[in-house]
């Protein structure tokens, strides 16, 4: 299962992190590396462990890293909430991001339940 390139759950985790990278960009300069890389990594942490999994021997090292990534998915979705309320990003963004990103925790726990 090393495709992972062809994994729905993989290219919209990518097109999240575009979007994810583009909203942090905006964020006050003393946050660059606070809040901004944290949201940075978790972003990048959910394709990026999908990729890993998918690459591995088996099923249960797949299934493993497919929940890292859906913890770097909560921990994303945990800091945007905290951006919103500091006021870095307007509740639209917020609104708009949300239903793509629990669409992507969908997708992993199927994904996970498939591998069962």
């Amino acid at each position: 299962m090393n495709q992972f390139k062809e994994l729905k759950v993989w290219q919209e985790s990518i097109a999240i992190a575009v979007e994810v990278y583009k909203l942090t960009k905006v964020f006050p300069t003393d946050e660059r590396y606070g809040l901004v890389s944290q949201i940075n990594r978790s972003v990048v942490s959910i394709s990026s462990n999908i990729a890993e999994g998918a690459g591995r021997n088996n099923k249960k090292e797949f299934r493993q890293f497919l929940g890292i990534a859906l913890g770097s998915s909560c921990e994303l979705e945990s800091q945007l909430i905290i951006s919103e309320k500091l006021g870095y990003i307007d509740e639209g963004a917020l609104n708009q991001l949300n239903p793509n990103l629990n669409h992507i925790q969908n997708m992993i726990n199927k994904l996970i339940n498939t591998l069962n």
